[in-house]
């Protein structure tokens, strides 16, 4: 899985993604007349689709990364004052 993708990674716990990114790996299968492969599919699905899914489905945990993200580049700025 990518490095990118990281992130999202907890979303294949979910049984409902796990089932989107089915289908996106049967879509994506078709149109490139093979099997891509379960993780290719995954990562292709969560960089295309994982955030809009979490929006839809888990808009507090978006909340939550926000949240840390804005502490995390607080605490970068207050500490390279202190250099």
């Amino acid at each position: 899985m990518s490095a990118t993708n990281g992130d999202y990674r907890f979303l294949l716990e979910n049984k409902e993604v796990v089932e989107e990114i089915n289908r996106h790996l049967w879509l994506e299968s078709e149109k490139a007349g093979h099997d891509i492969g379960f993780e290719k599919a995954a990562e292709d699905w969560l960089a295309k689709y994982a955030i809009d899914w979490i929006k839809q489905h888990m808009p507090e945990a978006l909340k939550k990364t926000r949240n840390r993200r804005t502490t995390v580049a607080k605490t970068r700025r207050a500490s390279s004052y202190m250099k």
